[in-house]
This record gives C-alpha cells, sequence and structure tokens, in this order.
C-alpha cells in the first residue's frame, strides 16, 4: 500500500472513530485514540504481517496494545485492515460486546492481549518476543506506548531487560502526544529528552512526526540493529484531526454530543474534499 492509501486509511479510521464515539452514547477516550491513528494505519496496512483470515496464524506479528484505552485507534484499524466487520465494530460498548473499553484478549478478533491497568504491555511483549526467538520463529513483537504510560516503573524494568536480553524482534512506539488524564505530562513527570533516556538503555532508538506516514514507514522498515530492541519515539497531537479536541485535554474521555459530532465530521469531511481536489 502507498503513502496516499495510508493516509486514506487513516482518514477512514478517524471517521469511524467519531461515528463509533457518538453512537456508543457514552463517554469514550477520543483524544488518545485519535493521536495513534497514522501509527496504526502504518502499522496494519504496511508493517505488520497477519492473515485476515486466519487470526490465530502461527507466523503472525504480534501487536500489543499497552495504552489500553486507545482502543478507538485500535478498533478502527482491525476494521480497516479487515480482520474485524462492521457489524462488529458497532458493538463497542453494547451490552455483551467483545468490544469494550480497553481491550480483552481475543485473537479470533485479532486482540494479542488484554490491557487496562497501564505499563503491562511491554513486559508481556518481552516475554512474548523472548519466547520466539527460543523457539525459533520469525515474527516480530510490536507494541504502542503511552507517554504518560511511561512514568510507570514496570516499564523501565521491562526496557532494561528487552536491551539485557537483546531482543531485536521487539518494536515499541511512544505514543509522544504529552498529556495524559492529569494534565500536562511535563508538569506531573517530566519525560525530558525521551529519545535520549532510551538509547541510554541500550535500545536503537529513533524519533519522528507521529502523523507523518512516511516518516512511521522509513523508521519501521530501517533494518534491525543486531542484538538491540528498537523505540520509536512518535510526536503526536491529542485529539489530532479535530481542531476543538487537539491539543485539549478536556477531550482525554469525553462523550461527543450530537452538535460535537457534527461539527467534527464536518472538519474530516472539509479535509477529505481537500486531499481529493489536491
Amino acid at each position: 500500500m502507498n503513502y496516499p492509501d495510508i493516509e486514506r486509511m487513516a482518514s477512514f479510521m478517524r471517521r469511524k472513530i467519531l461515528d463509533i464515539s457518538h453512537h456508543c452514547n457514552l463517554s469514550t477516550h477520543l483524544g488518545g485514540g485519535l493521536s495513534m491513528v497514522e501509527i496504526m494505519a502504518t502499522l496494519y496496512a504496511q508493517v505488520l504481517r497477519y492473515d485476515k483470515a486466519d487470526p490465530r496464524w502461527s507466523g503472525r506479528d504480534r501487536f500489543i496494545l499497552s495504552k489500553g484505552h486507545g482502543v478507538l485507534g485500535y478498533f478502527s484499524a482491525l476494521l480497516a485492515a479487515g480482520i474485524i466487520d462492521e457489524d462488529t465494530y458497532n458493538t463497542f460498548q453494547t451490552n455483551g460486546s467483545d468490544l469494550i473499553a480497553h481491550p480483552v484478549m481475543n485473537l479470533d478478533l485479532g486482540i494479542e492481549s488484554s490491557n487496562g491497568s497501564l505499563g503491562q504491555g511491554l513486559s508481556m511483549a518481552v516475554g512474548i518476543a523472548l519466547a520466539a526467538r527460543k523457539k525459533g520463529q520469525s515474527f516480530k513483537t510490536y507494541v504502542l506506548l503511552g507517554d504518560g504510560e511511561c512514568n510507570e516503573g514496570s516499564v523501565w524494568e521491562a526496557v532494561m531487560s528487552a536491551a539485557q536480553l537483546k531482543l531485536d524482534n521487539l518494536v515499541i512506539v511512544i505514543d509522544y502526544n504529552k498529556l495524559q488524564s492529569d494534565g500536562d505530562a511535563r508538569q506531573i513527570v517530566d519525560l525530558a529528552d525521551l529519545g535520549a533516556k532510551f538509547r541510554s538503555f541500550g535500545w536503537d532508538t529513533c524519533e519522528v512526526d507521529g502523523h507523518h506516514i512516511g516518516q512511521l514507514a522509513g523508521a519501521f522498515e530501517q533494518p534491525p540493529v543486531h542484538g538491540q530492541p528498537r523505540a520509536i519515539v512518535a510526536n503526536t497531537v491529542k485529539g489530532k484531526g479535530i481542531s476543538f479536541m487537539e491539543n485539549n485535554n478536556e477531550w482525554h474521555h469525553n462523550r461527543l454530543t450530537r452538535n460535537s459530532y457534527e461539527l467534527a465530521l464536518s472538519e474530516l469531511v472539509d479535509k477529505e474534499t481537500v486531499v481529493v481536489g489536491s
């Protein structure tokens, strides 16, 4: 898939995020779901090896959503990739649904892990990547972390372990939108130069614009450095794509009214028109 196609996939995902957030009639984690859209589109369109007809295929790459509240960006990617269908997607947050406010492990739906409490996904991924190496399996394990999540000590224990174990089949992306539930991440625990931190722990590290498909694809396509796990620090904007949500932490977790839904949707339509006519 070429870059314009991935951009169109990202646009489709944003529209579906708005649709399902409004129609479930509940508060949802919109801000952090929208900030990760280009990351997820690039992963599912170009990077991850998977078989949508056989989600349990043993050779598939594993994806772990460690920032579990980012399900809107995750489920919309599974829909866009054809792993889940529209009927399943539309059950989000309905009684008895497999798709709720945080991911619940369901391999038949392409969901590799359950995640709610932050700071757990990377530890699980370290175990998966180590097991793959011991079993001689070639799949890679990818993890999406939040920057606020990187306040957790368990994240850095896993970072140290991955480097010590030389897991060059492990790739993490940090959704570095610089906001978390309680506000400005720098005012809560200042991560300062996050890329430098990962480098100091022995990770092959790069920093990209997390909304630039070309930069994301280039970072994923770089050949692995022998013996080093890879960290991609993706600079993003919380609420990306909707002007009144961007960098507005009121939309970390909020409900779309009919008026706000229609306003947000109109912004996406305007942007799509510009892309089509350019």
